[in-house]
């Protein structure tokens, strides 16, 4: 059991060094005006290459994968309902729900939820 134990760490001792090493050897780039610029066929960029990102996509991208892993956390309740008593599925269930509505109040209360600026 010992021996398993110190082939492990030595191993994830070796990848730890061998990830360190090949980042220092890999960072060779060579950045200029010309190579950092965007292409326009010659011309000087008439806008900014990079424009602001606007903070209202990524809340509603976050919000919908919080949503959307709500689904997959649900279907397994359901499958569950047969083997289950029906009074700790039922607080199970109802506790998984408030988390989710105050969840969504928190969201609403936060502003993430507006859509108007």
């Amino acid at each position: 059991m010992k021996i398993i134990l110190f082939l492990t760490l030595m191993i994830m001792m070796i990848n730890f060094l061998l990830i360190i090493l090949l980042n220092l050897i890999s960072k060779k780039s060579f950045a200029d005006r010309e190579k950092s610029s965007p292409f326009e066929c010659g011309f000087d960029p008439k806008n900014p290459a990079r424009l602001p990102f606007s903070l209202q996509f990524f809340l509603i991208a976050v919000i919908f994968l919080i949503f959307d892993v709500e689904i997959t956390l649900l279907f397994p309740l359901i499958m569950t309902l047969n083997i289950s008593s029906m009074l700790n599925y039922t607080f199970i269930t109802i506790f998984f729900i408030i988390i989710l509505i105050s969840g969504l109040f928190h969201e609403w209360k936060q502003g993430a939820l507006d859509w108007a600026y």
